[in-house]
């Protein structure tokens, strides 16, 4: 009799352990499988730094709000025309010179290496001094290289 609830206490212990093996696996090929590669925490770590210095007037009645991450591969600047109102603005116009100046920044701008080194979209959405939208500027890689 005592032999074999000793084979049941065994048996037990041999499905726990294997239950436990299967579980650590399959967690450590979750954490592997899903870890941020080394250029993305970079490119984490430098929108955050733009993020502990905005707001920042970076031009004449230009201001940075924020810097987002909200696709892979894609950083987004969220900037204010503090001196635009939506309501009595010539947005394609001003949409129109912006793009412009933007393209060639891209391409210049030491501030995008990482950016550009890992082929970024950049988008750039411009609101008025109200906070309303007024447009965004999508860059992709093939424009500023």
């Amino acid at each position: 009799m005592q032999e074999q609830g000793n084979n049941k206490k065994f048996t037990v212990l041999i499905i726990i352990t294997i239950v436990l093996v299967i579980l650590f696996w399959t967690l450590s090929q979750y954490n592997f499988f899903t870890s941020k590669p080394i250029q993305d925490t970079q490119i984490t770590e430098l929108v955050a730094k733009y993020n502990q210095n905005c707001p920042l007037s970076i031009q004449e009645g230009i201001r940075l709000d924020s810097v987002s991450l909200p696709k892979e591969k894609v950083v987004q600047y969220n900037l204010t025309l503090v001196k635009v109102e939506k309501a009595t603005a010539e947005i394609q116009i001003i949409k129109e010179n912006i793009e412009a100046s933007l393209i060639s920044t891209a391409k210049a701008n030491t501030g995008l290496k990482e950016f550009r080194d890992h082929n970024y979209t950049l988008i750039y959405k411009y609101n008025d001094k109200r906070k309303v939208y007024l447009f965004e500027v999508k860059i992709a890689p093939e424009k500023y290289k």
